[in-house]
């Protein structure tokens, strides 16, 4: 299975860092990354880590202006693409099919090619204009998949938190991980 993962400008850059950790346990996932300009800078201020440690998680990094990138192609098959975080920009850009870099061509592919395109919006609160580009992403086909924790599992630490939202999100492409602590009936 191929899998693009996009991490944007958005705060939340943990949750794709986590996301592609979670994947290399993954052993028949071949993740190809773009970490655009925008997700490098909050990367670093927000965990510290360097963009070629993050890179070393991919199997395949592209340049956010690779524009001739093989994920740009709806020939190259691949089951779809998830961006975490997703920044309304690059929101604005799918929606608007303004594909100016490479995050927002390939999630346009995805779209056009019918597969799985899933954003993890991270903005709060959200505006009227914010809402109506989910919907319309949503409309297009995308599933928005903020990163919004469960508490029935009871979370101790933030990386309870953040691996939570990602397994959920790995779970909409059938990959098994063990980021999730299922819901379980009361006694």
């Amino acid at each position: 299975m191929r899998l693009i993962v996009a991490i944007t400008g958005s705060s939340g850059a943990i949750y794709g860092i986590r996301l592609l950790e979670a994947l290399r346990e993954a052993p028949k996932v071949e993740v190809h990354l773009i970490l655009s300009k925008g997700g490098k800078l909050t990367a670093a201020l927000e965990t510290g880590r360097k963009a070629r440690d993050i890179e070393k998680l991919a199997r395949h990094v592209h340049s956010d202006q690779d524009l001739a990138a093989s994920i740009a192609s709806g020939s190259f098959r691949t089951a779809g693409m998830i961006v975490a975080p997703c920044s309304m920009k690059t929101l604005s850009g799918i929606v608007h099919s303004y594909a100016d870099n490479l995050v927002v061509r390939a999630a346009d592919v995805v779209l056009k090619e019918r597969r799985k395109l899933v954003l993890m919006p991270r903005e709060t609160p959200l505006h009227v204009g914010h809402c109506r580009l989910l919907l319309q992403a949503a409309e297009m086909g995308a599933i928005v998949a903020p990163p919004i924790p469960a508490f029935y599992g009871k979370p101790k630490t933030i990386d309870d938190l953040v691996n939570h939202s990602v397994g959920r999100v790995l779970d909409l492409f059938d990959i098994e991980s063990s980021l999730v602590r299922r819901w379980k009936e009361p006694d």
